[in-house]
């Protein structure tokens, strides 16, 4: 049945390509590819006068949330697309064409269990934004403060996991006849995907991860985040405090504002590797749409974040191999990133160390110390991609959050500030962080960490001791070690134990029936100590 569901899923995408004549993408997918003549007899909304950039956007907003959340995520790369289509994806970030505000009161009422008019002051139908997930209304408490209402989208969920059905069956094909499958983990990818798009569908977990960012920014001159108001939020209900700032993406208003460009992109660049490396906690979802510029002190601007569906954490060993990674870049130390890669196991264990170290330098290299304007990283991109292939480097899906957000991060720093120098921006960030995590800072927060621990194994020690004693005077101390190869060799021991005991009763047996044969007194004890040997000799085969 969720085959069946899939496969019209498949004919469904291709059915909206040909009806915004996008025809070029069907004759380029294999799977299916011989039924593309079939949709030629549906009619036809839209022609090929229609702005191609046009076009990709109504199929993206008509596919679904998955589809329109791929036309967000490389919106945001204009050095990747011409720019037509830029700007007509862009629209994808906060333009969504809304649900009826009749379906989001009604929503409302059933999850607060009265009336819409009964739980804010002022509720206004027309909406702020709409994006792919759910919407975003204006209202008023009733203790006066202003606060926005997000509510899911009808039918989402649905949506959603219908689609990761057809990505689940493409990963399958891909993992099972594509030459990189097994290096790439197509199926992995998915399974990562999934996790992440089913939290962003319950509002009450955006909540608790704006507060955690919240906390983490505490008085932080470099990131705003609004506050949440808990008694008013639900699984599909989200409120919080409204903020006023200028769209990130709305270059002209923020320099007629007088704000310094150089700081608020250098200021972005210190809040990623912040919240990568220092908390550990990153909004995962970086899009022109969900950032806000505050620019009350325009020498001193700051950024404010809205949409916290999607965040990211790293295992203390990716982090410390990332940040490893990028030091050892800024420091174009390629010989430590070629034996990172190796020592972390993501490239197969017969790698020659040089070899890899010269393909990353012939990539790296090039770019180092220029700015973005001067960097295609649309090339540096290919190249590394067939650096992996070379290599057979292994995809990691948990860091698939992390290479979108940097994705982002990267499109919204050549769009605010092409000269802006990566390198010397994140380097002293992570060279602290690193310094925190192998110093003497380190040691002492380690020490501090494991007090309560130490503490209780302090009280416990002098009990130890005192039993250790006692037994030690009665001579009943026992040393007890075990291990999966002790154990081997005791097994083993016991079996030989085991041979060896069945082979002296088969031995005695075969002698004394001999013996009483010869002596021609009990016959029939003979035999039967003889069929005895013969049954032990066979227990003590191995």
């Amino acid at each position: 049945m969720a085959r069946a569901r899939t496969i019209i899923r498949m004919l469904s995408i291709q059915r909206v390509l040909v009806k915004y004549s996008l025809d070029d993408i069907i004759k380029e997918t294999h799977l299916l590819r011989p039924l593309r003549f079939l949709f030629y007899l549906a009619p036809r909304r839209r022609d090929r006068s229609a702005p191609i950039g046009e076009r990709i956007r109504l199929a993206l907003e008509e596919l679904g949330p998955i589809f329109v959340k791929f036309g967000q995520a490389i919106s945001t790369r204009r050095d990747l697309l011409p720019p037509d289509i830029a700007d007509e994806l862009a629209k994808l970030q906060d333009a969504v064409p809304p649900f009826p505000a009749s379906i989001a009161i009604q929503i409302l009422n059933e999850a607060y269990e009265q009336d819409v008019g009964e739980v804010f002051q002022r509720f206004d139908v027309e909406p702020l934004a709409a994006a792919s997930i759910a919407q975003v209304h204006t209202a008023k408490l009733h203790n006066g403060d202003e606060v926005i209402v997000k509510v899911l989208r009808p039918g989402v969920k649905e949506q959603i996991e219908r689609d990761l059905e057809v990505l689940r069956m493409l990963a399958g094909l891909a993992d099972r006849y594509w030459e990189h499958g097994k290096r790439l983990k197509p199926l992995e990818i998915v399974d990562e995907y999934e996790h992440t798009i089913i939290d962003e569908l319950d509002l009450m977990r955006e909540a608790a991860n704006s507060a955690q960012l919240k906390h983490n920014f505490e008085g932080s001159e470099l990131l705003y985040v609004p506050d949440v108001h808990w008694d008013f939020c639900r699984p599909e209900v989200l409120v919080q405090e409204r903020i006023y700032g200028t769209p990130v993406s709305d270059m002209d208003a923020l320099r007629a504002a007088g704000t310094n460009i150089q700081v608020l992109a250098e200021n972005g660049v210190e809040i990623f590797f912040t919240q990568v490396f220092r908390h550990n906690f990153f909004h995962a979802d970086m899009h022109p749409g969900n950032i806000f510029v505050i620019t009350t002190d325009p020498e001193r601007p700051k950024y404010a974040a809205v949409d916290f569906g999607i965040v990211g954490t790293l295992s203390p060993e990716d982090q410390r191999y990332l940040a490893e990674n990028f030091l050892a870049f800024f420091d174009r130390d390629y010989h430590r990133i070629a034996k990172l890669h190796l020592d972390s196991g993501w490239v197969p264990a017969g790698t020659r160390v040089d070899q890899l170290e010269t393909a990353v330098r012939t990539v790296c290299e090039p770019i180092f110390n220029k700015p973005l304007a001067e960097i295609s990283f649309a090339q540096v991109l290919m190249r590394l991609f067939r650096v992996a292939q070379r290599f057979n480097v292994e995809v990691q899906p948990q860091l698939i959050l992390l290479h979108k957000t940097l994705f982002n991060i990267e499109g919204l720093g050549r769009e605010m500030y092409p000269q802006l120098d990566l390198w010397k921006t994140a380097h002293p960030v992570l060279k602290q962080w690193m310094n925190e995590q192998v110093g003497g800072r380190a040691l002492l927060k380690d020490v501090r960490d494991n007090l309560p621990q130490l503490r209780d194994a302090m009280r416990e020690l002098p009990a130890i001791l005192r039993q250790l004693g006692e037994q030690a005077s009665e001579g009943n101390i026992r040393l007890k070690l075990q291990s999966p190869e002790l154990g081997e060799i005791q097994k083993q021991l016991g079996e030989q134990r085991r041979q060896r005991y069945w082979l002296a009763v088969a031995a005695t047996g075969a002698i004394a029936g001999t013996l009483v044969l010869t002596l021609s007194t009990l016959p029939w004890l003979g035999w039967s100590l003889l069929a005895a040997a013969v049954l032990a000799g066979i227990v003590a085969r191995p």
